[in-house]
């Protein structure tokens, strides 16, 4: 039950050379833009492709319109973390109670 939430929620995530965005919407309608690119195939030993993989089970799961951008930056561990730090301020900022909207959905239908 999301009634009650801000249901919105976005951060920018500086790290070191690193700039990335993330913005969602806990709609229960999920759906996954991911603007990311990496100068590497692996970081360690994971392949650059799997976090792909990993946001876009987040968004399904979660039920969040969710849009991940790296806006610039060169180190693809800076570039990843970043990207994961924004997403979790983003939901962070979208699960906070609203005391303006008494306990009901932020929707204009009443629902989600």
């Amino acid at each position: 039950d999301f009634s009650g939430i801000t249901r919105f929620g976005s951060s920018l995530i500086p790290m070191d050379e690193t700039l990335s965005r993330a913005a969602l919407d806990l709609c229960k309608r999920p759906y996954l833009v991911w603007m990311v690119k990496f100068q590497r195939d692996k970081i360690g030993e994971m392949d650059t492709e799997l976090f792909k993989e990993f946001f876009h089970a987040l968004s399904g799961n979660g039920g969040m319109c969710l849009h991940v951008e790296n806006i610039y930056g060169e180190n693809s561990h800076h570039i990843i973390e970043s990207c994961f730090k924004a997403t979790a301020r983003a939901l962070r900022e979208a699960i906070s109670i609203d005391a303006r909207l008494g306990g009901a959905p932020a929707s204009t239908k009443g629902s989600l």
